[in-house]
């Protein structure tokens, strides 16, 4: 019974031979899904980043700082383009294993469609869980060291890189200069222009300068000065002597204690359970809902982004043109999901209801890709669409060809 030893040994190498073929798919699609995440990472962290390249510019701070405070958005970064990332590595894989007819071959060999899904699965697994912790606590802290590292940078700025000789421009509408530093750190020879009131311009002179900081905030205090008041609505400005006068610099650089974390600074049990008396809360509610409803699907979606994939992608074929144009249902499909549940998340602020949206879309995804993975469907376009596409592809090359100068 049971066919003897020959089919024992027979099972055994079948079973390891299918253990090898998951690793090896786990192990290509996980590489393909790091690099495609790093790559595009980097290229979406680069254009942020250079955004910000003020700080170096304008306020006088090192590379090192620069790349620790803009690399603090990577997190989030991440966090939206490791689904994406994930199903341009599952469709790479996907048509590298059927330009290679292994697909064919082992659907030959009659391995189950769930089988071959089996190690995708692992790495969606893993995305998930990724894009899970970023979602729940890496981001959020991230983002709250990226607000209090920008607000101490504009701090020390005014405190401790004012340079003599040089006039600074704060916020646009805010100029410093000194004359000179002696050793003690006191300032000589002080000039505020102040503009940020439009109803009102202020200049003050002053002989002597010297910076507070306390509990209350930051000041510059100035000795031997005057004050400068132009008002939009008197013609002759008023001129006003002083011994001694505090210039508040906290209210430009806002203190940390003074920072309010927006909802994407938050973390979940934050958003969750806030206080009652939150000025934050009290104004934007809905928006404190909609955001930890984003937080609880975000690690849903690689998971649905694969399933529609494969459903798309996993069957066997023999043509690159209907591969080509399941690569493009895919996309299509996959472009539908998120945008369905980013305006279902949008919408969710002012209504809750529109929260589940977001989660029926998900789930629909999934039911139809297991659906089609099951039966083995392959998912093609119409053929009027083919037919179109064609048309759309001969007419541009005939139009390359045209401009080229080459005969059709």
């Amino acid at each position: 019974m049971g066919g003897g030893p020959a089919a024992v040994r027979s099972q055994a190498g079948i079973r390891a031979r299918m253990g090898s073929i998951d690793r090896y798919i786990f192990r290509t699609t996980f590489g393909a899904f790091l690099v495609v995440l790093i790559s595009v990472t980097t290229l979406m962290w680069i254009t942020q980043a250079l955004r910000n390249i003020d700080l170096m510019t304008n306020q006088g701070q090192s590379v090192l700082v620069f790349v620790a405070i803009t690399g603090l958005i990577i997190p989030l970064l991440i966090l939206l383009m490791a689904p994406i990332a994930l199903m341009i590595a599952v469709a790479h894989v996907l048509n590298r294993l059927s330009s290679d007819s292994e697909l064919i071959v082992m659907n030959a060999a009659g391995m189950p469609p769930w089988h071959i899904f089996r190690p995708f699965l692992a790495v969606g697994m893993v995305v998930a869980l990724l894009v899970a912790a970023i979602s729940v606590y890496i981001s959020p802290k991230c983002l709250r060291e990226l607000r209090m590292w920008i607000t101490a940078v504009r701090a020390d700025v005014i405190t401790n890189n004012l340079q003599v000789g040089r006039f600074i421009v704060l916020e646009g509408k805010l100029t410093l200069h000194i004359r000179d530093r002696r050793s003690n750190g006191q300032l000589v020879g002080v000039l505020i222009d102040d503009q940020r009131d439009p109803k009102e311009r202020i200049s003050i002179l002053a002989e002597e300068g010297d910076i507070l900081t306390n509990e209350r905030g930051t000041y510059l205090v100035l000795a031997s000065g005057t004050i400068q008041r132009d008002e939009a609505e008197r013609r002759d400005p008023a001129i006003v002597r002083f011994e001694q006068y505090a210039f508040d610099l906290s209210r430009l650089s806002g203190g940390v204690q003074n920072i309010t974390f927006t909802v994407q600074e938050r973390f979940p049990w934050e958003l969750l359970n806030p206080p009652p008396n939150d000025p934050l809360f009290m104004a934007q509610a809905g928006a404190f809902r909609s955001e930890l409803h984003n937080r609880i699907s975000a690690p849903l979606y690689p998971i649905a982004f694969l399933f529609v994939t494969f459903a798309y992608l996993g069957a066997p074929r023999t043509t690159r043109q209907s591969r080509a144009m399941s690569l493009a249902g895919a996309i299509a499909a996959i472009a539908l999901l998120r945008t369905v549940g980013f305006i279902g998340t949008l919408a969710g602020a002012s209504s809750p209801a529109a929260l589940a949206i977001p989660y029926a879309a998900i789930l629909i995804s999934v039911a139809l890709g297991i659906w089609g993975i099951t039966r083995g469907v392959i998912i093609e376009p119409p053929e009027f669409v083919t037919r179109w596409v064609d048309r759309i592809v001969e007419a541009a090359m005939r139009r390359t060809n045209q401009v080229m100068g080459q005969t059709p």
